[in-house]
């Protein structure tokens, strides 16, 4: 791999077969099952004022889910660091979302054996995305609780960070269609698993609240979960019935797109709580550790 200089492919650069290129060059096959059956996995990391947050924690979930799926890249962890840090250093980005992808890539012709198919990895550095502005946050953000159900975890695992949307996709037209900003989606029994890029917490009555299965284990989630340990919050990972969510004082959303989002009306209903005493605590709290070295890897530039 060359070295690239800051700010050579200016607002973002990708990693494909090998080469550095600017986004607009980025391509995949027609061909790759990573696009013809959803057959891929992925994760994403962020830099924020030119260093990333929890590098070392996405890159071993990103192997870890390589590993469940039977997929593999020619590059060492270490290595594929340096490539991420290099796509972020290309672009001459500060707050960067950064994604690392593997696809089963184009078996032979005819060919129906996954085993068959030569694997292939891709990476990629833009601006920081947002599940939503900073403006919409303060504004108040309206969730639906939508009726779909998330792909059962026996079929689809769900720790596995993969392109198995359609549910949620639709939970989200099914949201659009009421007013509402977004979606979450519940499982068989009518408990809330996730929504499109986020997990999902609630607090009542001084204890926070999220799902304990059937949902992606989330980097941002878990950055949430010891931050309730360090600022003394109860904390309970169970199943959460929508019901619950409904009579919840507070309600927030975590993402690498965005950290902490608090949540203000459920179903255009307005929480009792917004933004409430525990979500700003913890939306602070998580904003802070991003200056704390044993969370950042600073970008050379």
């Amino acid at each position: 791999m060359r070295k690239v200089k800051t700010g050579e492919f200016e607002g973002g650069c990708a990693f494909v077969e090998g080469e550095f290129v600017p986004l607009s060059e980025a391509k995949i096959s027609l061909f790759d099952w990573g696009f013809t059956r959803s057959d891929v996995t992925y994760d994403v990391a962020s830099t924020w004022q030119g260093a990333f947050f929890r590098l070392g924690d996405h890159i071993e979930r990103f192997f870890s889910s390589m590993e469940k799926m039977h997929l593999a890249i020619p590059y060492s962890r270490s290595e594929l660091r340096d490539i991420l840090h290099a796509c972020v250093r290309a672009g001459g980005l500060q707050d960067a979302y950064v994604a690392m992808v593997c696809t089963r890539g184009v078996p032979p012709r005819g060919a129906r054996d996954p085993r068959l198919a030569q694997n292939r990895f891709y990476a990629y550095a833009l601006p920081y995305v947002w599940i939503a502005s900073r403006e919409k946050q303060l504004a108040g953000l309206d969730l639906h609780i939508s009726d779909r159900q998330r792909i059962p975890a026996a079929s689809v695992d769900p720790t596995v960070k993969n392109y198995h949307w359609m549910d949620m996709v639709q939970s989200m037209f099914d949201a659009y269609d009421r007013g509402r900003d977004t979606s979450c989606v519940v499982d068989a029994a009518g408990n809330i698993t996730e929504g499109p890029g986020f997990n999902v917490f609630m607090a009542k009555d001084g204890i926070v609240y999220t799902a304990d299965q059937g949902v992606l284990e989330g980097i941002s989630r878990r950055t949430a979960m010891e931050l309730c340990g360090r600022l003394d919050i109860p904390l309970k990972t169970a199943p959460v019935p929508a019901a619950l969510l409904r009579s919840a004082d507070e309600v927030f959303l975590t993402s690498t797109g965005g950290g902490i989002l608090p949540i203000a009306k459920l179903d255009g209903i307005p929480l009792p709580q917004f933004p409430g005493p525990i979500t700003t605590r913890l939306y602070e709290a998580y904003w802070a550790i991003h200056d704390e070295a044993a969370y950042r890897d600073p970008v050379s530039y």
